[in-house]
């Protein structure tokens, strides 16, 4: 009888390692990438939505987020499920919903892949934080300031500027004919992820590093020299898979492939301007098994079209 179905260890020498799964019932051995991909909505929970690693997220923020004369000592982790005001509101799930000591709200999401509608959800989101600050009584209508925060795994300026555009950050505040900022208060910020490029030896900022880490992760092997600030350190820690419970595996493995298989979909739909209609993008995601309310999110189909559409397949 076999001790054990499989073991990890690490094969290495003394500048790379890789993780190795050997499976002695079928003789196989894969390599495994040692570090979560925080594109996936396991890993990004891992990493940034734990009172545990509450301090990634609070330097995050402060480094890639904020202005430099406005920093957060620390944040507290609110119901990221809000409900619209009536039944026809539809419900808004955030992937991370926090409060600073000041007051200040943040939504902060991972984005894998393009979809219809992007910038229309972006502004439906922030109204949540907007109007769960209303005070019965008499009120003055005083507002914190509002912070929705996308990064994302693909690629929306060209829509705009051209291909010629490849700027990391966006920055969109409401301003008035003259370009003056009209209210300070509400601010969306977009990193375009694809457009960072700079590799180990080009990184000088925080700011740098920290776009370094969220886009390469799951292709290192070990903590670069450029990322060795304790902050780091404590990152790498908690994205190591090795050192995960074998539910936390499981959950991510399972997350991993939903990613693969949405960014698959998706990319595919939407490369260099393939006209695929949205019945078809729907017909292909309900094959790989994605939710319905998913597909909907995606494609700007009702659940009621996609329902019809799973019945004619």
């Amino acid at each position: 009888m076999r001790l054990a179905k499989a073991f990890f260890y690490w094969l290495g020498s003394c500048s790379k390692e890789k993780a190795v799964f050997l499976d002695f019932n079928s003789d196989k051995m894969v390599v495994k990438e040692r570090y979560i991909n925080p594109f996936t909505d396991f890993g990004f929970k891992k990493l940034f939505g734990t009172e545990l690693n509450k301090d990634l997220l609070i330097d995050f923020l402060n480094e890639v987020i904020l202005p430099k004369n406005k920093k957060i000592a620390d944040l507290k982790y609110r119901n990221n499920e809000r409900l619209g005001q009536t039944e026809v509101d539809r419900k808004a799930i955030f992937d991370l919903y926090c409060m600073s000591s000041n007051g200040e709200r943040f939504i902060v999401e991972m984005q894998k892949a393009k979809q219809n509608y992007f910038k229309d959800r972006s502004v439906f989101y922030s109204t949540f934080p907007i109007q769960e600050q209303a005070e019965t009584g008499d009120w003055n209508y005083q507002l914190t300031s509002i912070y929705t925060v996308g990064v994302l795994d693909f690629t929306f300026s060209h829509e705009e500027h051209g291909n010629a555009q490849k700027e990391v950050r966006h920055e969109v505040k409401l301003k008035n004919q003259n370009c003056e900022i009209f209210y300070d208060k509400l601010t969306f910020i977009y990193l375009e992820m694809p457009h960072f490029t700079k590799n180990e030896e080009q990184l000088e900022t925080a700011y740098d590093k920290w776009l370094y880490v969220l886009k390469h992760l799951p292709n290192l092997t070990e903590r670069p020299e450029k990322l060795q600030e304790r902050i780091f350190q404590r990152l790498f820690d908690a994205a190591e898979i090795a050192k995960f419970s074998s539910e936390e595996k499981v959950q991510y493995e399972e997350s991993l492939k939903s990613y693969r298989d949405l960014k698959n979909v998706i990319d595919t739909a939407f490369d260099e301007g393939e006209a695929k209609s949205k019945m078809q993008i729907a017909v292909n995601m309900l094959k790989k098994g994605l939710s319905i309310e998913l597909i909907s999110e995606v494609t700007g189909l009702s659940t009621a079209e996609i329902i019809q559409i799973q019945k004619g397949n």
